[in-house]
């Protein structure tokens, strides 16, 4: 027995290696079996679901053509000094879409939040151009049009990170922290009519762990930004308030406090987060769709002077939206006027939310009609934007250049300048159309072709900055958008932070505004 035993030990060590290349193969086969659930799809594939997976620490990096480049830079490349940012790994309890796995029944379930992670957060693919269900043509184009919920920001913005070229692991190396939670989503599960605790709790809870993270102490948060893709003031629910309200106390806790945050308005009176658009229908994978589709807004035909969109409120709580519907309604009659009404419960929602049926009616008027809703500022003033139609304001809150301060300045200009006379905006005071001062149809009426084609122009120049690319694929060409400007700005207040300046929030105080809101 002992002559044979380096015999039987060679037998031995060759069994073992082959269990050892065996499991190293079929763990090679599984590694790649999962990257492939996050390549980027061709072009053909109209519907991908994207599993949000929050408690993976890196995902694989998209696939791509073997003649494309790779999406990360490389880990010592100039272009991403200054611009490293880190991804913070969320523990799997605060992935409010953890149930939203490709093949699960919640996709077929209108009442299911799944519905935004198709597509990487822009919902499903609109079909080719033709007409829109109903007999009516159709201007949207057969690419880069999605019927995307307006509360879909923190999807997409999501995507765009995971492929973001600068990511790193070491939060010390990173010049920003990003933190992939879904405040706005979590909170609608319970948004309005639930008691506070329950509204709260969640993300407390959330807060209380991010706080307590290393990557937190250095700075106190100061170099932490997120996404929450609700208004201001649906996460400033004053403490003490009772129970038959909405919304919670997100934004008001001292932790989120020393954040930058994202939304889709910001309290211009005092500053505390910072307003970026609303998600539109539109979301190019190239420039040239870019140009395609402003040259098409630029020439569509536009039989109405005006158009409007949007559901009247119960009990008449906001005045100037049912004198606009009084005054549509009647010009609608002399063809003067195209009209949305939203009103009649869930099949007006599901008519002002077909993006067919929006972009078409804003496409066919010279004026979009922007009274404010349940807050100053809205989604259908960046649809107005994109289908080229002028919008027409009735507060100053309401206006882009008091809400996006970081996307509505032409490049080279800002707010400040006082020579920026662009003009692709009308604003009317409220109170002069309820008093009977002013009639709309007469004011947009002394509006010349001329003066119309101008201020269309602008408009459609600005279509790129308040769009947000197809997050799945490698954008061909040179172009910011609404993603690019505000990683811009994010990143340079944080290497003011971690300079040492006291870094405070644009407009604290807007006396102009506090007089004409």
């Amino acid at each position: 027995m002992e002559a044979h035993y380096p015999k039987y030990l060679l037998y031995g060590l060759i069994i073992l290696g082959s269990w050892l290349l065996s499991s190293l193969l079929h763990f090679q086969f599984f590694h790649l079996s999962l990257s492939s659930s996050f390549a980027v799809p061709r072009r053909s594939a109209t519907l991908v679901a994207l599993p949000v997976a929050l408690d993976a620490k890196f995902l694989p990096s998209p696939a791509v053509e073997a003649d494309d480049r790779r999406w990360s830079a490389p880990s010592s490349s100039p272009l991403c000094e200054g611009r490293y940012v880190h991804m913070v790994n969320l523990p799997s309890r605060f992935n409010v879409l953890r149930d939203c796995v490709e093949g699960s029944p919640l996709f077929d379930n209108m009442w299911s939040w799944c519905a935004i992670t198709v597509n990487g957060g822009l919902g499903p693919e609109i079909g080719p151009a033709g007409n829109s269900g109903d007999g009516e043509t159709s201007i949207i184009p057969s690419t880069g049009w999605y019927s995307t919920d307006q509360y879909s920001l923190e999807v997409i913005f999501h995507n765009r990170m995971r492929r973001y070229e600068c990511l790193t692991d070491d939060p010390a190396a990173a010049t920003a922290v990003y933190v992939p939670y879904y405040p706005a989503i979590e909170l609608h599960q319970h948004l309005c009519g639930f008691n506070t605790t329950m509204r709260d709790g969640p993300s407390s809870e959330f807060l209380r762990w991010l706080s307590s993270r290393p990557a937190w102490a250095a700075h106190g948060g100061r170099d932490h930004f997120m996404v929450a893709a609700k208004t201001t003031w649906m996460f400033r629910r004053q403490p003490g308030g009772n129970d038959e309200g909405c919304g919670n106390n997100f934004l008001g806790q001292p932790e989120s406090g020393n954040m930058s945050v994202l939304t889709y308005e910001s309290n211009v009176w005092a500053r505390r987060d910072f307003a970026v658009p609303y998600p539109s229908y539109f979301h190019p994978s190239s420039a040239g769709e870019v140009a395609a589709w402003q040259a098409r807004a630029r020439a569509a035909p536009r039989p109405y002077l005006f158009a409007f969109a949007g559901a009247r409120r119960p009990n008449g709580t906001l005045a100037i939206r049912d004198r606009v519907f009084d005054v549509c309604e009647a010009a609608a009659r002399r063809g003067r006027c195209g009209i949305l009404d939203c009103s009649h419960g869930l099949e007006g929602s599901i008519t002002c939310r077909t993006a067919q049926k929006v972009a078409s009616l804003f496409a066919s008027a010279r004026f979009c009609l922007q009274p404010r809703g349940d807050s100053f500022m809205r989604r259908s003033s960046i649809d107005s934007i994109m289908a080229g139609c002028i919008p027409v304001f009735f507060h100053r809150i309401s206006t882009l250049k008091k809400q996006y301060l970081w996307h509505e300045p032409e490049p080279g200009r800002s707010n400040d300048d006082g020579d920026d006379d662009r003009q692709y905006y009308v604003l009317i005071n409220s109170d002069d159309v309820l008093e009977g001062r002013v009639d709309i149809e007469k004011v947009l009426s002394r509006y010349t072709d001329e003066e119309v084609a101008a201020m269309r122009e602008e408009l459609i120049k600005m279509i790129p900055r308040f769009m947000y690319k197809d997050p799945r694929v490698r954008f061909e060409g040179d172009m910011k958008d609404a993603f690019d400007i505000a990683m811009d700005q994010v990143l340079e207040r944080m290497r003011r932070i971690k300079n040492g300046e006291e870094v405070g929030w644009k407009d604290e105080s807007d006396e102009e505004v506090a007089n004409d809101s």
